[in-house]
């Protein structure tokens, strides 16, 4: 099989679980969240993604996440490693250490903060990380954290390179997605990021999806892969609105932590600023929308 065929299906974005004060990462709990999934048929892990809060842990400590995971997944299923940077050093950096402890692609965003001056930007950011990386690339496309999509002719132009494996696009625009697909080679992978959309994208010829809600109810992420066509799995995408619309509107990684402390799968649901949890007020909702999804 190859690395393209294996990135079919589920892959989960992990949150970050931290101890009650968010001062240090429980490894503990995240090596309990690895084997979680695992066991509930996820197909692929994202550590320090958005959802893993990568933003607000420190170089050292995205590594350690990295190894953690790596070690506990055992070479099970492919381990897609964050590797956002606003430098090319700097992901480079991340994708070295990546293929040094085991993990089997590196993620790379578009720099953020400052955008390109021109449409030449990106691509040339993108094929010197690719250039220079000892593993494959997965472009990933996130526009409210970046400052705006990668435009589809960036991403025609980088899927031809040899390094470059395919893409995570969390616009929620389908039609953006429907040109990748159209103007990317075949095996170029394409992986929706949005929950909300995972079974009209895969019914579009997505590949798989990448999903902050499939943390929650693993399981019932995969059965929609397996029955994306059919009624089940237009019930099953109706089932996960309730916890999306709760990632959107508390955060991802907040609603999420909260999800799996009331499930009991981690212990806190703490986060680093500038993010802070799901008001108490909130909260019901999002169990509520766990427990629906769950009892799909």
């Amino acid at each position: 099989m190859t690395l393209e065929h294996d990135l079919q299906g589920i892959t989960t974005p992990l949150v970050t679980p931290f101890d009650a004060d968010a001062e240090e990462i429980d490894e503990s709990a995240l090596e309990d969240l690895v084997d979680h999934l695992l066991e509930n048929g996820i197909d692929g892990l994202f550590p320090c993604g958005t959802t893993g809060e990568f933003a607000s842990l420190t170089p050292a400590e995205r590594r350690r996440v990295h190894e953690v995971v790596v070690d506990r997944v055992d070479g099970e299923v492919p381990v897609l490693a964050g590797a956002a940077a606003t430098t090319v050093e700097e992901a480079v950096d991340y994708t070295e250490h990546a293929a040094e402890i085991g993990a089997d692609v590196a993620v790379v965003t578009e720099p953020y903060f400052h955008g390109p001056n021109a449409p030449t930007g990106n691509r040339r950011f993108f094929e010197r990380v690719a250039d220079r990386s000892p593993l494959p690339v997965l472009l990933y496309n996130i526009p409210p954290c970046t400052g705006g999509k990668i435009a589809v002719e960036t991403l025609e132009a980088v899927a031809t390179h040899e390094n470059v494996i395919g893409i995570k696009d969390s616009s929620g625009d389908l039609e953006y997605m429907l040109s990748v697909i159209r103007r990317t080679p075949n095996e170029f992978v394409v992986l929706q990021g949005y929950d909300a959309l995972l079974a009209p994208a895969l019914r579009m010829g997505a590949d798989g999806g990448l999903n902050a809600g499939s943390n929650v109810a693993p399981a019932t992420y995969a059965e929609l892969y397996d029955s994306f066509d059919d009624e089940r799995g237009i019930e099953l995408q109706d089932a996960i609105e309730p916890l999306f619309g709760a990632c959107a509107e508390y955060g991802f990684a907040p609603a999420t932590k909260t999800a799996l402390e009331y499930r009991g799968v981690i212990p806190s649901d703490a986060v680093r600023p500038p993010l802070v949890p799901v008001p108490e007020e909130g909260q019901a909702g999002v169990a509520e929308g766990g427990d629906a999804l769950l009892e799909k």
